[in-house]
């Protein structure tokens, strides 16, 4: 398979559901990105013209509103990894900004996303998550349990509890060996890679130090959407031509016009999705979709 990992290393994702520290970016170029979100969330975090609250596009499909974030989804030195491990064909299926605020509270639950993502059995899904700051459990560091990928799809709860990023607060309802934990600490411009059906979560952050990662959700075209109706995925590398995902267009200003009502019909079908047999409206980082 082409890419850029060596066979041990995907033998080690493969193995323990996970891979890090993986670097993409040199300081420099981790810097760079990292001045062009903050500048973006500066333009409009408090623009009042948006039709949801702003954190639900850092959180959804930030590719399709942010030409920032499309770069960073489609960089080849990205795509290169990601290659190595799913093979050549791959699609964006969601890009999002996650930021944990000096002394903020907001954490993860232990869960799996592949629950939630309405894919089915299928495993063509990996997430990367770049760091463009310092990452440390002291500022909020995701845990992962090796190996958990391998016991397949765990009961869930939903907590909703108010300082959780999760939607719904979902949380696995199984116990784990807290010796399989590992803390993925990150330098700027490191990645790490996890499965879908990796158990993770992340503390608060008790640091003075913002910490600021972005996550892409890669699918492969041989990916199917099973609970929330047609699906939509941004084509980045390879022939996609057989995915039953719809294309979505790639954005040459910040909420450009054009792709807007893409991303829009994008959040209806992912709100069908992740919000599946919940028992409360969703939540972005405590605040509810806004739908018209």
């Amino acid at each position: 398979m082409a890419g850029s990992l060596t066979s041990e290393q995907v033998e080690s994702y493969e193995r323990d559901g996970y891979l890090f520290p993986v670097g993409v970016f040199d300081a420099t170029e981790a810097a760079e990105f990292r001045v062009d979100l903050e500048a973006f969330e500066d333009r409009w975090r408090d623009s009042p013209g948006l039709a949801h609250p702003f954190v639900q596009y850092l959180r959804d499909g930030m590719q399709v509103v942010s030409p920032a974030a499309d770069r960073i989804a489609r960089h080849p030195v990205v795509l290169d990894v990601v290659e190595s491990v799913v093979g050549p064909d791959l699609m964006v299926w969601n890009c999002e900004l996650l930021v944990k605020e000096p002394n903020s509270p907001k954490m993860l639950t232990m869960h799996q996303d592949h629950r939630y993502w309405g894919f089915g059995s299928s495993g063509d899904q990996i997430t990367a998550w770049i760091a463009l700051s310092e990452v440390t459990d002291a500022n909020g560091a995701m845990h992962f349990v090796r190996g958990s990928h391998l016991l397949g799809d765990v009961d869930h709860h939903d907590t909703f509890g108010a300082d959780n990023i999760l939607s719904r607060g979902q949380e696995i309802t199984v116990g784990h060996d807290a010796e399989d934990e590992v803390v993925v600490a990150l330098r700027p411009g490191e990645m790490s890679l996890h499965h879908g059906l990796m158990f993770h979560g992340s503390g608060p952050n008790r640091s003075d130090m913002r910490r600021m990662g972005v996550a892409i959700r890669y699918v492969t075209p041989s990916v199917r959407q099973e609970v929330g109706g047609v699906d939509y995925a941004t084509p980045v590398r390879g022939d996609c031509s057989g995915a039953e995902f719809l294309p979505l267009p790639v954005p040459t200003s910040d909420f450009d016009p054009d792709t807007l009502p893409f991303h829009e019909r994008m959040l209806v079908v992912h709100d069908n999705t992740l919000g599946a047999g919940a028992e409360q409206p969703m939540a972005y980082d405590g605040i509810r979709p806004v739908r018209p």
